[in-house]
């Protein structure tokens, strides 16, 4: 493919093991991370953008590049309030989307949350629905959304909500059988794969992947 991949959230736990998949890819020739801070990574192929999202300008020369792989997300708690969480969340995904767009990217994947949707009456949810909705209109040939369920994996940040999502799910995880089985926890390197698989495939038009396809896709 000789494709140059370009990921935002490359930091967290999704991304991190996304972007260390893609630099062992031979499809892939550059992997442009773009960072708030320096990141403190040295490999071949890789290429590390301190970038201002609030800043148009610097955001169009950062996103040059074929595919564009969105893993970034934060908590109400670690943001402040809703609108500081919807600014990371919504602002930065669909501003990224709207300029790549324009920079001639052909394919935006994006992860979710399991259960997004544009009118939950949960405001992580909602938001989460609401970017999946701009992006899959931001006119992009291709577009891959994936709704993970609960996270598996060693984040440098504790969630309690998160772990003790991860301990239920793990706890009763052979019940959740048939329409509940999307909701296993997932491990984080398990999405990563999953979103590569489908990067390669570029198939036209919009595709969303819950959580039990991601682990087949992923696992594959």
């Amino acid at each position: 493919m000789n494709k140059t991949a370009i990921v935002i959230g490359a930091t967290g736990l999704t991304g991190t093991h996304l972007v260390a998949s893609l630099l062992h890819d031979p499809a892939f020739s550059k992997v442009r991370v773009l960072v708030r801070q320096p990141w403190a990574h040295d490999r071949p192929k890789l290429e590390s953008i301190i970038v201002n999202f609030d800043d148009e300008e610097s955001l169009a020369a950062a996103l040059q590049g074929d595919i564009l792989f969105c893993c970034i997300g934060t908590t109400i708690k670690k943001a402040g309030n809703q609108e500081n969480f919807r600014a990371v969340d919504y602002g930065i995904p669909v501003k990224c989307a709207r300029i790549a767009k324009e920079q001639g990217v052909s394919q935006f994947l994006l992860m979710s949350s399991i259960n997004a949707n544009p009118r939950s009456r949960n405001f992580y949810l909602r938001t989460k629905g609401q970017t999946e909705e701009a992006i899959q209109q931001a006119g992009f040939f291709s577009v891959n959304i994936f709704r993970p369920s609960v996270l598996i994996g060693q984040r440098n940040e504790f969630r309690l909500g998160e772990w003790i999502g991860r301990y239920l799910i793990q706890l009763f995880y052979f019940l959740l059988q048939g329409r509940w089985k999307k909701y296993r926890g997932i491990k984080a390197a398990t999405v990563a794969n999953a979103m590569i698989v489908a990067a390669k495939e570029n198939d036209e038009g919009v595709s969303i992947y819950e959580s039990d396809a991601i682990q087949s896709m992923g696992e594959a």
